[in-house]
């Protein structure tokens, strides 16, 4: 059942968070709609602009609608990922979505509230919610790129301004994460302070968790015996401090990079073992699997298994 990311976001605020996955294909879909429903947790899909051009958008779109045939007992939210003002209003205009997040996380204050409110009157209007970003995250996602030297935390004074003046339903915050598999380096914690005062200045607002995969050091050992030249050395964030955050207003958590590393893992195994073995499905087969435990370990971590029927009677509720 696809659902508002508000309806979402309602039950879970201050008591879990939702995990927001990346998919681009159709075995990162089971895995991901048999990871959740085993641990009887709700989900946002997000589909990036890179991913909507991977296949076509229209291809992933049919994905998912025949993974909702599959698994009717799913719930969950589809949203755009680091969406531009032209790739919102596509999304927008499409009537598949439930949210769009606009990135205009690069431009001067005034100008991404600028931005931000055109994208908002635009899906207020066909009933969508809308996520921001106030600070910039360091790393790498697809075509964004931001050195470590211009990534800045979200400054909580401007927070309350931002929203009021754009019209953000949620707001992704700059709080000590970063994108990419090239994570900081040593152990980093999350800024809690800054998660802090943001609920303090607004109370109830819905904080996204942008970069928050966990780079697990032993995907990483596995993918360089089998022939990777992954860092090492790269780390993420400690999942223990996922459901802490989620106390704090933090709603939405996205993960990416961890599920890539699960899929170059599990074909670099099978290939150095099977290297006369050409038949793409055997691995495949196994990455949804692996991709399904690995979504619902992710989802105990947020606190979100078991939610499911809660969130079906609040959004079933009339």
């Amino acid at each position: 059942m696809i659902v508002t990311t508000a309806q979402l976001f309602k039950v879970a605020y201050g008591k879990f968070a939702i995990g927001a996955y990346n998919i681009n294909n159709a075995e990162q879909t089971m895995g991901l709609f048999k990871g959740c429903i085993a641990a009887k947790a709700p989900f946002i899909i997000q589909l990036s602009k890179g991913a909507r051009k991977y296949t076509d958008k229209r291809m992933l779109e049919a994905i998912i609608r025949s993974a909702e045939e599959i698994f009717p007992e799913a719930i969950y939210a589809v949203h755009l990922d680091h969406g531009d003002e032209e790739t919102c209003y596509d999304c927008i205009d499409s009537g598949f979505y439930s949210s769009v997040m606009i990135d205009a996380s690069h431009d001067p204050f005034e100008k991404n509230v600028e931005i931000t409110k055109r994208v908002v009157d635009r899906a207020h209007a066909k009933g969508l919610s809308v996520e921001a970003e106030l600070g910039m995250l360091g790393g790498v996602e697809e075509d964004i790129k931001v050195d470590e030297g211009n990534a800045c935390l979200t400054n909580p004074d401007e927070v309350e301004a931002f929203v009021s003046k754009s019209g953000c339903d949620s707001l992704a915050a700059a709080i000590g994460t970063s994108h990419g598999a090239y994570k900081f380096k040593g152990q980093q914690s999350l800024h809690f302070e800054v998660i802090e005062a943001i609920q303090k200045r607004m109370p109830g607002l819905p904080i996204v968790m942008h970069g928050s995969s966990s780079v697990p050091r032993e995907e990483v050992l596995r993918i360089n015996k089998a022939g990777g030249t992954l860092d090492p050395t790269a780390c993420g964030v400690n999942e223990d401090e996922y459901l802490p955050a989620a106390k704090l207003g933090v709603t939405k958590v996205n993960i990416d990079t961890d599920g890539r590393l699960v899929w170059t893992r599990v074909h670099r195994e099978y290939f150095r073992d099977h290297p006369g073995e050409f038949d793409f499905r055997p691995p495949g087969k196994i990455f949804i699997e692996e991709y399904a435990k690995f979504i619902a370990a992710k989802s105990v971590k947020l606190g979100s298994a078991g939610q499911l029927d809660e969130v079906r009677k609040a959004v079933t509720k009339r």
